[in-house]
């Protein structure tokens, strides 16, 4: 069983000036989602759903990875990177988690940009035009907060009762005048050396 994709859509959004104030590198948040039948429509509870997820999240993380890899030019331009799953109304929240929350999807992405960390992410149920929020963290330094953000964008007739969203989000550089510090400051203030 391959994965019934009826569309993919992109988004980029680029920031040049944040504040009021030109930012010193403009900020690129990009985002792909996958809009797919779900698999486990119409059949009623479903205890094992492995056999779908075997199927179809290596394949849906080997386009949505490609596809994000082309808009950002390389791997190693994206620095912050997270995922989404939108379940339609018919269907499961855990339909949604089950395509993303396996290293048969995200290991695709996480290879190709070189990351050590985990993929942030957000699985929810809703109908057509729900927001895509793709929360984003630095690929190789969860602590790093300039790269804490937030794709956003959404799909005018997706998903459908029966249709799952799959995205996938990055960014290229981070906030444009990220002042706040990062998590190792704190933990230094608070005398925490475990974190």
């Amino acid at each position: 069983m391959q994965p019934a994709i009826r569309k993919i859509v992109t988004y980029t959004e680029n920031t040049l000036i944040e504040g009021g104030k030109a930012a010193p590198r403009p900020l690129r948040l990009i985002g792909v989602a996958a809009v797919l039948a779900n698999p486990w429509a119409g059949r009623g509870f479903t205890e094992d759903l492995s056999p779908e997820i075997r199927a179809c999240a290596p394949m849906l993380g080997e386009i949505l990875t490609r596809e994000i890899i082309a808009i950002a030019g390389s791997g190693e331009a994206i620095e912050g990177y997270g995922k989404a799953a939108i379940c339609g109304t018919s269907g499961e929240i855990e339909h949604a988690s089950a395509l993303i929350h396996t290293l048969h999807f995200g290991n695709h992405y996480r290879r190709a940009v070189g990351a050590k960390t985990y993929l942030a992410f957000t699985n929810l149920r809703g109908g057509p035009n729900t927001p895509i929020m793709i929360p984003l963290m630095d690929k190789n330094d969860e602590g790093r907060r300039s790269h804490y953000l937030t794709v956003h964008f959404q799909i005018g007739d997706a998903p459908a009762p029966d249709e799952l969203v799959v995205a996938l989000g990055a960014s290229i550089g981070g906030r444009p005048h990220h002042r706040i510090g990062d998590r190792y400051q704190d933990l230094k203030e608070l005398g925490d050396v475990h974190g």
